[in-house]
């Protein structure tokens, strides 16, 4: 990570910070916005109002967390834009840069769900998840790519899942998108790094209206949307770590990591199937493993086993 907080009184604290949260009609992004604003942030509220599986629109959604926020004496502004709409992506943001000056913190929360096992499911609802989840977070990061490396400053957060990380029956689209969106904080985190632009992923598990159904009534109040919301104000902040994974729910945190285990030289003759076939246990063991700080070391880790084994011959 690359600060903490120093201590559990270091408030969290975004006056004069500007925030854009897509998909924040409700829910998980109503509540990340919500607790924005209560924090002193300006928030352009996205929704583009639709149903949970992508279809129809309408304003309402965004424009009444807009007066819920306005209502308790914040600033906000609602936005109806699809994310998989880039032009219209655009224009969301110069509306923020309109009325604020700037945008601080992009939270990408948008999405939809089209479940179904993959034997079942249509290409276009893959398509279609795809295109909301990845893609709508590729469009928004573009949108404020440029004007956070400007100011030298930005925080992002996309939501990935566990979905993504780790499988889940009838899920292989919006796995997949989820876990791209892992890939995508993982590249932009070290090029956003030098202009003091952080880029994070939140793995939530909630009960919304998304998820309820998943959930037995006795434990819907556990995992309402607002355990989420401190992991989120935590990515968003100044003091925001940089390529963390942080998981919530239910008021419990946990960080995910992509490690890379120590391996085993094998060598590349005709031997080498059935040798690592015969020792892949050996190959696939946890200890020792690391997380690599960028793609480069797993070559590194190849080169130095290679190296020392030709030093043993």
């Amino acid at each position: 990570m690359s600060s903490t907080l120093g201590s559990n009184n270091d408030k969290l604290d975004f006056q004069g910070r500007v925030a854009i949260v897509t998909g924040a009609g409700g829910g998980l992004g109503r509540q990340h916005a919500l607790a924005l604003a209560a924090r002193g942030a300006k928030v352009l509220v996205n929704d583009l109002g639709g149903t949970v599986n992508g279809s129809g629109g309408s304003p309402t959604a965004a424009q009444a967390v807009v007066d819920e926020i306005k209502a308790a004496g914040g600033q906000a502004i609602a936005n109806g834009a699809s994310v998989t709409d880039f032009a219209a992506v655009q224009a969301m943001v110069q509306q923020a840069v309109d009325a604020w000056g700037r945008v601080d913190i992009l939270v990408n929360n948008a999405g939809i769900l089209r479940d179904k096992s993959f034997a079942k499911m249509e290409l276009a609802d893959f398509q279609l998840v795809v295109d909301v989840h990845l893609m709508g977070s590729v469009n928004c990061t573009k949108a404020v790519w440029a004007l956070m490396n400007e100011q030298k400053y930005g925080r992002i957060v996309m939501t990935t899942s566990s979905s993504g990380l780790y499988g889940n029956f009838g899920q292989a689209n919006y796995g997949a998108a989820k876990m791209a969106l892992v890939g995508l904080m993982q590249t932009l985190s070290i090029e956003g790094a030098k202009n003091d632009i952080r880029v994070n992923c939140l793995a939530p598990t909630a009960a919304t209206r998304m998820t309820e159904d998943l959930f037995p009534p006795e434990m819907l109040e556990a995992f309402k949307p607002e355990a989420v919301v401190p992991a989120m104000l935590v990515l968003a902040s100044e003091q925001a770590p940089n390529r963390t994974i942080l998981c919530a729910g239910a008021g419990t945190f946990e960080a995910a990591h992509i490690t890379l285990t120590q391996g085993a030289y094998i060598g590349i003759g005709d031997h080498a199937p059935e040798a690592l076939a015969a020792r892949l246990a050996e190959v696939t063991a946890s200890e020792g493993e690391q997380v690599p700080q960028s793609g480069a070391a797993q070559g590194s880790n190849e080169v130095a086993k290679g190296m020392a084994a030709a030093g043993r011959g």
